[in-house]
């Protein structure tokens, strides 16, 4: 697996830049949480990345997966998973609808519903498949979101603070469970987050962004 590399990172809004240049290695299976005040540009640093930044904001420096350059690539070839504060699961879809959603193209149809039933299986979602979304707990709803993404075989993982609708109890469940399958899977992971007890989970290198004056 490659490591995430930002090179020379910078936004803009207007003429005020949202932080300092930006340099960071994320190793893969590491998590390297982003920490910093509201309106640092902690959330737009995630759609950067992954190439949705809106276009009131203006960007400069390099992305890289290892040697590749990410920078000029549209959305879809980064393969970059961004998980959300919200599970944002389809209400067209049932449970399996949405995991297969995010696998992807190739393979017979029954493979791929029983890859989708291994994988609710396996975060403790076994027989749910036919369920509405809406019907889950939230910790369910998050653990669905999560399959979906890793199904993705996503690259890197960048979370923009996934655990902070959870209550006490999911949020510590689904944190362990999103973060042993970034280090399980060798994912270099990016979390935004302003709890300090996500850091502490993390156990990994602190990037603080300052808010421009």
């Amino acid at each position: 697996m490659n490591a995430l590399v930002l090179e020379q990172v910078t936004l803009r809004i207007s003429d005020s830049a949202l932080f300092a240049p930006l340099n960071l290695r994320v190793e893969p299976g590491a998590v390297t949480s982003v920490v910093g005040p509201s309106g640092s540009g902690k959330s737009s640093l995630l759609k950067f990345l992954c190439g949705i930044l809106p276009p009131d904001i203006d960007a400069a420096g390099k992305v890289r997966m290892g040697e590749e350059d990410l920078s000029a690539l549209p959305p879809q070839s980064r393969r970059l998973g961004l998980l959300f504060q919200d599970p944002l699961l389809f209400p067209h879809l049932d449970v399996a609808g949405n995991v297969l959603f995010g696998m992807r193209a190739g393979g017979a149809r029954r493979e791929r519903q029983q890859r989708a039933a291994d994988a609710l299986t396996s975060v403790g979602l076994e027989g749910l498949g036919r369920r509405d979304p809406a019907t889950l707990s939230g910790g369910q709803q998050a653990r669905v979101a999560l399959l979906r993404v890793l199904l993705a075989e996503p690259r890197a993982l960048l979370l923009d603070e996934p655990f902070r609708s959870l209550d006490d109890d999911n949020r510590e469940r689904v944190r362990e469970l999103v973060f042993a399958q970034a280090r399980r899977r060798g994912l270099p992971t990016l979390l935004v987050t302003h709890d300090q007890s996500d850091v502490d989970a993390a156990g990994g290198p602190v990037v603080e962004l300052q808010a421009s004056a």
